[in-house]
């Protein structure tokens, strides 16, 4: 005789797994929580790896799909990433070192010798930060020469060559501004030479220096204003165009393909 099978009913622990596995994923993944964070599924579908990326405030700046070429670390180094993982290293420590920095003439060496001596970790948070400061400038010099040697720059990706040449040159601007601070004799004498060089602009001389130096002499006006724009300015600014770089390179289509 035999034995009906009553439909619906699983016939063995696979297909219960099965079943309770597809349970916990809609209680998990198909919820009214879940729906209003991520407004998609979870990304085990092509349509939901897209929107996953499209819908993200931290990804969709990214392409949704690259090519196969592109996964292969050779291609591009991870150059650009890891100039702006520097980036993140330095805003991280440097906001970690404007608690122990005060930008007074008086007292900024003074500031910096105590950080490194008397308070816990110091010299490592200071190092850190100078180290990522010479990694980032070296990185996007390097990344800068691997978009040009491979004719990543050339259409349709010719404004965010621009794009980048405008990052290094931000770049080396919060190097520079960044050398002021410690208010050592390095930094003076530095200062002092970019205070001749903006002097020497044609027609605009005097006023470079009023503007960027806070006179004709080198003392409290540049050390605030060099603090300004390293803490404030330029790092605003690099973020903004670093947010331009990424989403133009979605628009453009990606990465470009090797020559």
């Amino acid at each position: 005789m035999a034995v009906v099978e009553e439909p619906g009913k699983p016939r063995n622990w696979q297909e219960r797994l099965a079943i309770i596995r597809d349970r916990l994923y809609d209680r998990l993944f198909h919820n009214y929580v879940w729906r209003s964070i991520f407004r998609s599924g979870y990304p085990n579908t092509p349509r939901n790896q897209m929107l996953v990326v499209a819908t993200n405030v931290f990804l969709h700046l990214h392409p949704t799909r690259i090519h196969r070429t592109h996964v292969k670390i050779t291609h591009t180094y991870c150059l650009g990433g890891l100039s702006f993982f520097m980036f993140i290293v330095l805003t991280v420590t440097g906001v970690l070192l404007m608690f122990y920095y005060v930008p007074d003439v008086n007292r900024a060496w003074q500031d910096i010798a105590a950080l490194e001596t008397n308070v816990r970790f110091g010299l490592l948070m200071r190092n850190l930060h100078r180290w990522a400061a010479h990694g980032m400038v070296i990185l996007v010099f390097l990344h800068m020469m691997r978009v040009f040697y491979t004719g990543a720059y050339k259409p349709p990706r010719e404004f965010n060559w621009v794009v980048g040449v405008v990052l290094l040159f931000l770049t080396l601007l919060m190097s520079f501004t960044g050398y002021l601070l410690p208010w050592d004799q390095l930094a003076v004498w530095a200062i002092t030479v970019g205070h001749g060089i903006g002097g020497s602009t044609p027609y605009l001389g005097d006023e470079v220096q009023q503007v960027l130096f806070g006179g004709f002499e080198i003392g409290q006006g540049a050390l605030i204003r060099f603090y300004t724009l390293h803490v404030l300015g330029l790092p605003l600014l690099a973020a903004i165009m670093m947010a331009v770089h990424f989403w133009r390179i979605r628009r453009d289509g990606g990465l470009a393909r090797p020559l």
